[in-house]
């Protein structure tokens, strides 16, 4: 969608002030090699005086301050009762006459489609996939076209579409239209509303929309579902919500319980030790972008067989504005920064990217924030791995007496510092290869595992070089200089350096870096 002129003249005139202002107080920085754990203060020239430093921009129809709460630093409002208060109706640089922000769901494509004779024809295939849940870790899974979760179905309210369904999978299938009010025989409940699709047919679902919000596909067989089988639909409504929100993200959470010699995952299971998000495990999981003032909305979405999702944004709070069966009112909103999504509910929230940095994202259950967490002893045990330190302690073996360590001389507990899959540079490579990464510090990647992305919040010159250049950015350098623009640069510490063979990349400087949480199938 092309912006209005005003808009244009706006990033133009912004981007070239603040990158003009950058170039002239950018510094080159010291980095000092080190030890991890013993990193020395980072050499970076002071923050620039306050009324020196560049001045956020902003279109005339927006303001910097609405009654005591601020576009460009964390703030409350001086009224709860205000609807300015933590930002809730605070528009977006975005005005409704540019129409609704596009929704951005990170590593999925959008599924297109043909307009015929004034229907919006979609094409899906049920089928067995591949999914590279961790770089070159490929899981054997089922989803459509593809990909794993399927394809982004984006359309509007009022539209007629038509779903051509061809069935690639070994068994029958049907596809659900979760959460949409049509006609019974278009619902795809399995046999009570219809005959299934048998492997090689083909079945034809159409019916008009006349929701809005977030919404879903998937396949009505039980297990199917626990192999992945979803996908986004996203209906526009006719009349974009106010305030209108400059940016539209979907993150969909799934688990799979996958063992440690295998690809294929066990739909018996009850408990879960790979978790996705949009079908990739952090630090795979691609952040989200945003520049410094925005407004942002994030859909939550959760495909979990049987776990719910409590899930914190760093360094915000938001409203939650909807769930996936419409928008709430205004009157209703919640401000959180923790939200509880259960199985196969939606929650939307919105919020004010006041607060610049790259805040972590993620599930807040313990076993969520881990990748493939599972023993490493008995039939699970990997070629390579000894048993020795379970045996030197054959106390904790029932019916032994209660010991105070669980296994050799460590203590109890599950251990993060698994064994099994390291960093290496094949792995990394592919991890900093994600532009939306660039820019980060250098460790982290280790702070990013399974339901864990980060909410990246950029000013304006830094956004454009990251998302509108094609400009490589050095590990680091942006969270440096939000440091210095915003934080207190005397007492920033820069990351340990983790060097591994044959990589050419800044601050990975340490031999045999092993990844918490992760162990790799043969």
């Amino acid at each position: 969608m092309t912006a209005s002129p005003g808009r244009r003249d706006f990033l133009k005139k912004g981007s070239l002030a603040a990158a003009g202002f950058l170039a002239a107080i950018r510094q080159p920085t010291t980095a000092v090699a080190a030890q991890a754990g013993d990193a020395p203060a980072e050499q970076l020239p002071p923050a620039p005086p306050h009324h020196q430093r560049p001045q956020p921009q902003h279109p005339d129809h927006v303001q910097a301050e609405y009654e005591g709460f601020s576009r460009f630093q964390p703030s409350r409002g001086n009224d709860p009762d205000s609807p300015f208060y933590l930002g809730k109706t605070v528009p977006g640089f975005r005005q409704a006459a540019d129409g609704p922000a596009p929704f951005e769901a990170p590593n999925l494509d959008k599924l297109p489609y043909v307009l015929k004779n004034g229907v919006k024809e979609f094409h899906l295939v049920p089928q067995p996939v591949q999914r590279e849940f961790l770089p070159g870790y490929w899981m054997n899974v089922w989803g459509f076209n593809g990909s794993m979760p399927g394809p982004t179905i984006e359309i509007n309210q009022g539209d007629r579409i038509r779903v051509i369904v061809t069935n690639e999978l070994p068994e029958d299938t049907t596809i659900h239209w979760h959460g949409f009010e049509l006609p019974v025989q278009q619902d795809g409940s399995s046999t009570m509303t219809q005959n299934p699709i048998r492997p090689g047919q083909t079945y034809v679902y159409e019916f008009d929309v006349h929701e809005e919000g977030t919404f879903f596909y998937h396949t009505h067989v039980a297990m199917q579902e626990a192999f992945g089988m979803i996908g986004w639909m996203i209906v526009h409504p006719r009349k974009v919500f106010d305030p209108p929100v400059d940016r539209d993200f979907g993150l969909l959470f799934q688990n799979f319980f996958i063992g440690p010699n295998q690809t294929v995952a066990d739909s018996q299971k009850m408990d879960w030790n790979w978790h996705t998000i949009n079908g990739r495990s952090g630090p795979f999981a691609s952040p989200l972008v945003c520049r410094h003032g925005e407004r942002v909305r994030v859909r939550l979405l959760n495909f979990s067989p049987m776990q719910h999702h409590p899930v914190h944004m760093h360094g915000h709070t938001f409203w939650v504005t909807a769930h996936e069966g419409a928008r709430i009112p205004k009157s209703a909103w919640i401000p959180r920064n923790t939200e509880l999504v259960a199985v196969a509910q939606a929650s939307t929230f919105e919020f004010i990217a006041n607060n610049p940095g790259d805040w972590m994202f993620h599930c807040h259950m313990v076993h969520h924030m881990m990748n493939h967490m599972v023993e490493q002893v008995g039939p699970r045990i990997r070629p390579g791995s000894s048993v020795d330190r379970y045996l030197a302690n054959l106390n904790t073996r029932p019916p032994a007496e209660v010991s105070p360590t669980a296994a050799g001389a460590e203590p109890p507990g599950y251990p993060q510092e698994m064994q099994g899959m390291e960093m290496n540079p094949a792995f990394m490579k592919k991890i900093w290869a994600q532009r939306t990464m660039q820019g980060m510090r250098a460790t982290a990647p280790m702070s990013m595992m399974g339901l864990m992305t980060a909410m990246r919040v950029l000013p304006d010159d830094l956004y454009h070089r990251l998302m509108e250049t094609d400009e490589e950015i050095p590990q680091g350098e942006f969270f440096t200089e939000i440091v210095r623009r915003f934080g207190n640069p005397a007492n920033y510490k820069e990351a340990p350096k983790m060097k591994m063979p044959g990589m050419e990349m800044p601050g990975m400087e340490m031999p045999g870096m092993e990844m918490p949480g992760l162990n790799k199938h043969p």
